[in-house]
Order: C-alpha cells, then sequence, then structure tokens
C-alpha cells in the first residue's frame, strides 16, 4: 500500500474529471494534481458509450448551467479538437415534428435556443426533405451549429496532456473513504492512501455515493438509466446523412430515439430509457443487488414510476422488442426495416433524481469542506466538460 500527497485529487477518469484536472492545470501549471480511476483506462462508462453528439444548447431552460455551460463548452471543445488533432466535424442536425400536435412544441423548443444564442431556424417540410430526403416530416428545426465528436479521443488525448505536465493518473484505484481534517482530505483506496489539500468529486454513477462520504448531506440520488442502440448495416447508412431527432417528451430529460452519424463512421439508431439494474448494467442480464435495490426502494423512483407507468412499459417494449424498436425510428425515416440493423452499444446514464419523483434538469455542483462534488453531469455534460472544469476551478 502507497502514500500520495497532492495539492488536488480528481475522483473519476470520465471526461468531465479529465476536463477539469486540465482547466486547472490551464490556470495554474505548479497545481500538483492526482487524478484516480477505479477503471484501467479512461473513459469506461458514459464518455465511452455515449453517441458522439456535439449538442447546441437548445433544449435547455434560459439561464440554467445547461444552457450557459453548453454553448460556451461546445466551442471550448471544437477549439480544443482543432487545436490537438481529435476528430469532430460540425454537421448540423434536425428537430423534426412528425404531426401537427408537435409543430407547438416545436416551435417553444426554437424560442428556447433563440434564447440561449442557438444558431437555429424553422424550416418547412421542402427544405427538411434537402437536408434529409429519407425523413418524415411536417416542420424542422435546423441547428447548423450541432456536430459530433470523438469523446474518447478528447479523453485520451487529455490524458496524454495532464501525463506531460507531470500529474499522476493513478487506474485501478477505487476510493473506500474520505476523511476531511483541517488541513487536508485522506482518501482510503484500494490501491493507498491518497491526501490532498482539496478534492474533486467526479464520479458521474457513483458520485452521490462519493458525496455522502465527503459528508455532504445529498437527499438526491441517482438512478441509472441504460440507453440501447442499434446501428444501420452499410447499405442503410445513406438514409441518415446527419443528426435527424424527434420532438422531445418535456416530461423528460431524454431526447427521444434518433438517428447520429458518428465520427468515424456509421450511423447509429437510439437510445430507448429504461431502468439499469445496476450502476454499470449494460444487458438485462447484468444485475447488482445494492444497486437494484437502492433504486427500487427509493422514494423518488417509486414516485416517478407510478406517475409514468405505461411510458415506462412502453420503453420496456421497445427494449425486448426489435419491432418495437423499428416502428419509433420508422416515425422519423419511414424506409427503416428491421434488416437494417444491427445491435449497437448501451450506455448508463448517471441521473439525479428527487425524492419527490422529479428528474433534476441541471448540473449539481456543490462544495462539503474540502471537497466539490459535481452531483449530476448528465447531457450535456460531455459537450460541457471543459466549462464545468472551469466552474469547478471556480468552486476551488
Amino acid at each position: 500500500m502507497s502514500s500520495s500527497q497532492s495539492d488536488v485529487v480528481i475522483i473519476g477518469g470520465g471526461i468531465v474529471g479529465l476536463a477539469t484536472a486540465w482547466q486547472l492545470h490551464q490556470r495554474d501549471p505548479s497545481v500538483r494534481m492526482t487524478l484516480l480511476e477505479k477503471e484501467p483506462d479512461v473513459a469506461v462508462h458514459q464518455t465511452g458509450r455515449n453517441s458522439g453528439v456535439l449538442h447546441s444548447g437548445i433544449y435547455y431552460r434560459p439561464d440554467s448551467l445547461r444552457a450557459r455551460n453548453c454553448h460556451q463548452g461546445r466551442i471550448a471543445l471544437q477549439e480544443f479538437c482543432s487545436e490537438y488533432g481529435v476528430a469532430w466535424q460540425q454537421t448540423g442536425k434536425v428537430i423534426v415534428a412528425v404531426t401537427e400536435d408537435e409543430v407547438p412544441r416545436l416551435r417553444q423548443i426554437l424560442d428556447r435556443g433563440r434564447q440561449n444564442g442557438v444558431t437555429c431556424r424553422l424550416i418547412e417540410r421542402e427544405e427538411l426533405h434537402e437536408l434529409e430526403p429519407h425523413c418524415a416530416g411536417l416542420k424542422a428545426i435546423h441547428v447548423a451549429e450541432a456536430g459530433i465528436v470523438d469523446y474518447t479521443g478528447v479523453c485520451r488525448k487529455l490524458a496524454e496532456l495532464l501525463r506531460q505536465a507531470g500529474h499522476h493518473l493513478a487506474f485501478n484505484t477505487q476510493v473506500k473513504s474520505i476523511r476531511q481534517f483541517a488541513d487536508r482530505v485522506e482518501l482510503d483506496c484500494t490501491s493507498g492512501t491518497f491526501a490532498a489539500s482539496q478534492v474533486v468529486n467526479c464520479c458521474g454513477l457513483f458520485s452521490d455515493r462519493i458525496a455522502r462520504k465527503s459528508g455532504q448531506q445529498l437527499r438526491e440520488r441517482i438512478v441509472p438509466f441504460r440507453g440501447e442502440y442499434y446501428e444501420l448495416r452499410p447499405e442503410a447508412e445513406h438514409l441518415c446523412r446527419s443528426l435527424i431527432y424527434p420532438v422531445p417528451d418535456p416530461r423528460f430529460p431524454f431526447l427521444g430515439v434518433h438517428f447520429t452519424r458518428m465520427v468515424q463512421g456509421g450511423v447509429e439508431c437510439g437510445p430507448n430509457a429504461v431502468l439499469a439494474l445496476a450502476r454499470e448494467g449494460y444487458t438485462w442480464k447484468q444485475i447488482n443487488l445494492r444497486d437494484l435495490a437502492e433504486s427500487l426502494t427509493y422514494p423518488g423512483f417509486l414516485r416517478l414510476a407510478a406517475g409514468n407507468l405505461r411510458t415506462g412499459l412502453q420503453e420496456i417494449h421497445r427494449s425486448l422488442s426489435k419491432a418495437a424498436f423499428v416502428r419509433s425510428l420508422q416515425k422519423l425515416i419511414p424506409e427503416i426495416r428491421e434488416e437494417h440493423l444491427t445491435v449497437g452499444p448501451s450506455g448508463v446514464r448517471a441521473q439525479l433524481l428527487g425524492r419527490d419523483g422529479k428528474l433534476i434538469d441541471d448540473f449539481v455542483v456543490q462544495r462539503q469542506d474540502r471537497v466539490v462534488n459535481v452531483c449530476n453531469a448528465a447531457s450535456p455534460a460531455a459537450t460541457a466538460c471543459l466549462n464545468i472544469g472551469r466552474l469547478v476551478a471556480d468552486c476551488l
């Protein structure tokens, strides 16, 4: 067992943890940092399992942390990728109303996007078909600045830069306990003891548990939702040119099944949203009894499930039935057939849920003495990572 002393310890080797470390280094290169990651590499969970979209910030409540940090963070991330040779592309995207009752909600999204400073405009069916010839729809919003990026590549480049700057990245290192003292924080980990003047918790799916270890009185709880994807076979990839999204249900933070052309090639379709049976449960067979019991006995989840039983059952049906998944996709691209799809990867979203059953719809960053806890960093946290890093640096 080893012992290590740093100025700052960051827990979590996903994109938010790495971006936070990079922003701290940019602000003061003399700061000695250690980054702890329980996996053998960076970006193993949420970061490495999302669809790689550079979000514009069109959906989010004006003046929220998500809106402000997404818009500014996307620009910062694009500049970072251009400077360091990480693959990204500005593709634009369309948000499509396929029925008349979706048009008023589409206009509300357009107004919100304009309030958030997003370059977006309403287009009619004819222009939609010029952009996406195979897409059904009555009207759409065209968001020119949306794009795609290699988030895992961003993480690997950040890790490389941090190592070159002399900071320590400790892999296969899981935090067991946190003890706060007047002048330092000590972390007992599986690979030794680490001490620092300050600590940042960027643990994503486990951020609430780490926050409680730090002494944070966090009433809310992370409830994991799995999103499953299919991929288009090469002969069907021409059906989607860029990014095609439905009009989202305003009751949920999930954007609905959509089409995403990926920066490394290919097209993903999805995701749905079902309760994961483990915080790292990427299939129905991956079950963690502690995680599952926490979800099923949490008052917030029980209230959410009771109020949205029909929607929840539909999501489960779509998870278990490829035909049902295809029917959802056909609302946007009617030519899609089951034979066009192969099973793709899945991811688990770390969603902070209130005890009242309401999904927390903004980033949550809280300080507990010498520990800063990033407790809710769901989408668009990857797009906004560099700005979230600045926000955390301000807290320190």
